[in-house]
């Protein structure tokens, strides 16, 4: 019975040992040297003193050793946290810190940047360093924590894995809100096996499946490449990239059939030239992390001529929420899809009655891939985490569902459809107007790149619409021809009062469009 992270590894292990389990570059191993692998790294972390939902921090690319390190952890007992090798020093040091840490795993060069900012994370013991144990002159030793080698971590004696029970704390994904600091999300061994099983359930992943893993393992969209090949024996091939093209040529070499990634990554994707067989090899490609422009979506079904396109709706806080039915693409192409197997999907009023047919309201998600709530923070996980709607009062207290904050609709046929963030929402002129609907209207002219579409206060009439877009590649983008276009396209009350033309638009770690960095731009706040 699968109870623990650990187990979708061990089980994928007994049955196909030799079977190719995870690739970086040109290096695989075996499902039965990962297991190995997680085996002896869970065994040094418990000889180093870590014990049940203990906190085990990993902030490395993509490599053997991370994923040999978050599942060892699952061995272990502890918990995982993973954190995007993109962060910064001070970043990395407020996870470590908010999290309480009490082992840290990286590389020297990573730990001789944050060594300064290490000395605030008091609960830090034990940092394990990918390669050798940097000399005493290299400056990066400490009185507060004791520094071993990873070689030195997995040779020992081997302990048996630690199993207890699925609603132990598992991972803590941190997540960064629209405001304030970085949110640590609380998933469940539960939470994180029933999302494999979903998502490859209706993804039809198969052992055959070569998956590519592009994007962050401190993503929830990322580490579910992991989990999703491990529940069925698949290969994941794990890809740190710094050009779109990196991404492209390590599918072509290992043969990649499945691949899932964030809108502005598929936009320089779908852009590149693939070979017809590697295109061809394509199963299946899958959005999340935002809304893919339609004439991204129609370049890439016209590239991947014999895959299915999977436009999926997620956040942290569930793991993945909802799907569309690639059979439903060409009816629906604007819609999220249904609820993910598992799940519930309601859309809900102000005050917790539930919408009718194609009344904007909250989406609320119930079931088993609910998070546990926000780390070391109960009030916000109380105004996220909250009982379902509808249910019997005296049920609703061990089982809560969560208020995403996100508007959505849902039609007569019970397909949803997002609206925006309630946060994002521009209130201009009496009217409430989706970012979204803007920015899918400067795509659909043929001259952007990217667009982010903000509401600026304006004490006329509450906020006026400025449009952030650059332009296609080797071409030029003219602000005024893009309000010309666009005035062909909305109703005047959503038409931009300005757009401002950049080269790139800002990202966030995680490879989304960075909305908030750009309001800071373009406010100077």
């Amino acid at each position: 019975m699968r109870t623990q992270l650990h187990h979708l590894l061990a089980e994928a292990a007994q049955r196909d040992a030799d079977a190719p389990a995870v690739t970086v570059r040109d290096a695989t191993r075996t499902y039965g040297q990962m297991w190995t692998d997680a085996v002896a790294a869970g065994s040094g972390f418990g000889r180093l003193g870590v014990s049940t939902e203990d906190r085990v921090a990993v902030y490395l690319d993509k490599r053997i050793e991370t994923v040999a390190a978050i599942f060892g952890t699952s061995t272990a007992g502890a918990t995982f946290v993973p954190i995007n090798p993109l962060l910064r020093s001070h970043q990395v040091a407020f996870i470590l810190d908010d999290c309480e840490a009490r082992v840290l795993v990286t590389t020297p060069e990573r730990l001789a940047v944050l060594r300064d900012d290490l000395a605030r994370c008091a609960a830090l013991e034990h940092v394990v360093v990918i390669s050798e144990v940097p000399e005493p002159d290299d400056g990066i030793r400490s009185d507060t924590y004791r520094i071993t080698a990873w070689k030195d971590l997995v040779d020992g004696p081997e302990r048996p894995a630690v199993n207890g029970i699925d609603a132990s704390m598992a991972a803590i994904l941190y997540t960064s809100g629209s405001t304030g600091a970085p949110k640590g999300v609380v998933l469940s061994h539960r939470n994180l096996i029933v999302g494999a099983e979903s998502v490859s359930g209706y993804l039809a992943n198969t052992a055959d499946d070569v998956i590519a893993a592009a994007l962050p393992l401190s993503f929830d969209a990322g580490f579910s490449q992991l989990t999703t090949a491990f529940n069925v024996g698949a290969q994941v091939v794990l890809i740190n990239y710094l050009a779109p093209a990196d991404v492209r040529n390590q599918c072509i070499a290992h043969g990649v059939t499945g691949l899932t990634c964030v809108p502005p990554l598929w936009i320089q994707l779908a852009d590149l030239e693939w070979p017809a067989d590697a295109a061809a090899g394509i199963r299946y490609f899958a959005n999340t992390g935002g809304r893919m422009p339609k004439a991204t979506l129609d370049q890439l079904r016209a590239q991947f001529v014999n895959a299915e396109p999977y436009l999926m709706y997620g956040l942290t806080e569930a793991f993945r929420s909802t799907y569309l039915d690639p059979a439903e693409v060409d009816r629906r192409p604007d819609s999220i899809g249904k609820a993910i197997p598992n799940a519930e999907i309601l859309v809900v009023r102000h005050d917790g009655s539930l919408c009718d047919p194609n009344e904007p309201g909250e989406l609320v998600h119930r079931g088993a891939l609910v998070a546990q709530g926000y780390w070391n923070d109960p009030e916000r996980t109380a105004e996220r985490f909250r009982p379902a709607p509808g249910r019997p009062p005296g049920l609703t207290s061990g089982e809560p569902a969560v208020w995403s904050g996100d508007l959505v609709s849902r039609d007569e046929d019970g397909f949803l459809y997002f609206i925006s963030r309630n946060d994002e929402m521009i209130k201009t002129s009496g009217y409430r107007v989706s970012p979204t609907e803007i920015e899918e209207a400067a795509h659909d002219t043929g001259l952007v790149r990217h667009a982010v579409a903000l509401g600026i206060d304006d004490d006329r009439i509450g906020q006026h619409i400025v449009v952030v877009a650059s332009p296609l590649a080797d071409q030029s983008l003219d602000a005024d021809a893009l309000i010309a276009a666009l005035r062909k396209r909305l109703p005047r009350y959503m038409v931009p009062r300005q757009v401002v033309v950049t080269p790139d638009i800002p990202r966030s770690p995680n490879g989304k469009l960075d909305r908030n960095r750009v309001r800071a731009e373009v406010t100077g706040a």
